[in-house]
């Protein structure tokens, strides 16, 4: 059984050994840069820790999980576009690097390539792992456009938001497992728990993304700290502020949110201190424990040697970037 270090190893070499055309060096260089600039790589490892738990030899499986990651890497070059993003892993985003349109049709061909990396595997599980894979992609994008409608919406429900984040962020990490025991040889009930396992621990990660937005260490996070908040994205920092503030408090929030009259760095700070009064960094630790609690309850219901999972949950749930 191999550890999560030596499978990011092995993931790594693969991402590497990608080679792509010289021309037109606008197409091609975009993907070359923003593979290249490093990331957690949690998905392909999802995808390979799944499949070792039914097949130690998971050569079958390695350019499914590339597959993964250049789509998740491609929903980034837009995502980022999106959210006017200066930074990436601590490096600029392609759009800011090249431009808009460079980036969109970067991250449209990462989108084809993903699928090609999916060819070799054996026809009975080609149709199963593209059926699930196909579905994730779908709603990452719903996930995405419910994002979008947020920003425009005067009131948006924790319900909401929780099914926004399932979609555009958790039910990849879902499915990168599920992809993975069925390409593994596993049974039907146990590619179910991998799944709900990923997609609840997979909303614990968005809401620590929320919470390291606001609080993290810009140097340590990789990106620009009070981003979610510049943006007026309405996070799970944000409802829950709302819902705890009393009527004045809840006014000033509003209006620091759609007024673009005031200062950023100002701005930031005092949606903060709101924050920090209300006691919203530990209410979503809160959170953050229940989902984490509910994807390890999953995960207990799967036999074999599960260590290397664990702890993936274990690291995602500490982590400061």
């Amino acid at each position: 059984m191999k550890t999560i270090e030596q499978l990011r190893i092995e993931v790594e070499q693969e991402i590497i050994g990608l080679k792509y055309p010289s021309h037109p060096s606008d197409l091609y260089a975009p993907i070359d840069y923003i593979l290249g600039i490093g990331g957690k790589r949690m998905r392909p490892i999802l995808l390979l820790l799944a499949h070792q738990l039914y097949n130690k030899d998971f050569s079958q499986a390695l350019m499914p999980s590339v597959a993964i990651e250049v789509f998740h890497n491609f929903t980034l070059l837009h995502d980022d576009i999106m959210d006017k993003a200066p930074l990436r892993r601590g490096n600029d985003t392609v759009h800011e690097k090249w431009n808009n349109n460079v980036a969109i049709l970067s991250g449209d061909a990462m989108l084809i390539q993903s699928y090609q990396y999916f060819y070799d595997l054996d026809a009975k599980v080609l149709k199963e792992v593209l059926s699930v894979f196909n579905q994730a992609a779908l709603q990452v994008c719903e996930g995405q456009q419910y994002d979008m409608d947020f920003e425009i919406q005067a009131e948006v429900s924790m319900d909401s938001y929780l099914k926004m984040i399932e979609y555009k962020t958790a039910i990849l990490l879902a499915a990168s497992l599920k992809i993975g025991a069925i390409i593994g040889g596993a049974p039907t009930k146990e590619t179910d728990l991998l799944y709900s396992f990923g997609r609840d621990i997979g909303i614990a990660f968005q809401l620590k993304d929320d919470l390291l937005d606001a609080f993290g260490d810009q140097k340590i996070f990789g990106k620009r700290v009070g981003g979610d908040i510049i943006s007026n994205k309405k996070t799970c920092l944000y409802l829950q502020a709302l819902e705890r503030s009393d009527k004045s408090t809840k006014m000033e929030l509003v209006n620091l949110y759609s007024s673009s009259n005031v200062d950023v760095l100002t701005k930031v700070e005092r949606v903060k201190e709101i924050y920090t009064h209300l006691n919203i960094p530990a209410v979503t630790n809160e959170l953050i424990d229940k989902y984490y609690n509910k994807a390890m309850e999953s995960l207990s219901l799967i036999g074999g040697d599960k260590t290397e999972l664990v702890r993936f949950a274990e690291m995602l749930k500490s982590r400061e970037n």
